[in-house]
């Protein structure tokens, strides 16, 4: 596995890539590759950091693991492909979108423009093997992650963390809440999303706080 994550990053995570946990990480990653078919493409297991630089972030959304079926996942949370057709929860958080901000929903769910936005959009696990949901969870991606929720809620303030379903929800423990603004949601599944995702008003909600803050808001 390449370590080809950009350099204001990098600098930030240099003492994690030297743990032991990381380099055990590593040498399971380039494993499965070689011997299984994993995605996203290993060129884009770190295109979360590619796309959003430490200086610009403003926003973390963070999801469990990548999409696992063919030319689904390219290394955001929640995003897939130019052209792919949208997974049960990308569709319900563009109904959402359409809702809160009275906008057409977009055409693809590629969602690179928030990333260059400053939209970090994380998943927990960075890897997945084909066809075989949470295959790499428990590797030593969570601590990697985990490290860089504390790294941002450490170095950043004023940072908006959208956490929807329990297992995003449980990250509250990393984050300095008395620094940054955290919303809270119910997963956009087909199986919480009405329970509390419709209607939560994320989208809108973190526009305005930026306003307030003096940044520039999201064009979602």
């Amino acid at each position: 596995m390449n370590l080809k994550i950009a350099d204001c990053w990098k600098n930030i995570l240099k003492n994690e890539f030297k743990k032991a946990y990381f380099k055990e990480l590593t040498s399971f990653v380039k494993l499965e590759y070689e011997k299984h078919k994993c995605y996203p493409k290993e060129e884009d297991i770190f295109a979360a950091f590619d796309f959003c630089s430490f200086d610009d972030l403003k926003v973390v959304i963070i999801g469990q693991d990548p999409y696992h079926d063919e030319n689904q996942a390219n290394g955001l949370c929640f995003s897939v492909k130019d052209e792919i057709k949208y997974p049960p929860s990308l569709k319900n958080i563009f109904k959402e979108i359409s809702t809160d901000l009275n906008q057409e929903i977009p055409q693809t769910g590629n969602l690179e423009k928030w990333a260059k936005q400053g939209v970090l959009l994380l998943n927990a696990t960075l890897t997945v093997r084909a066809h075989e949901a949470g295959s790499h969870q428990k590797k030593g991606w969570e601590t990697f992650t985990d490290a860089i929720i504390n790294e941002i809620s450490d170095q950043k303030e004023n940072v908006v963390f959208l956490l929807w379903g329990k297992f995003a929800e449980s990250k509250i423990k990393l984050i300095n809440t008395n620094k940054h603004k955290v919303f809270l949601a119910m997963h956009p599944s087909p199986l919480g999303a009405w329970r509390g995702w419709f209607g939560s008003k994320h989208f809108s909600k973190t526009n305005t706080f930026l306003k307030e803050i003096g940044a520039k808001p999201i064009e979602w």
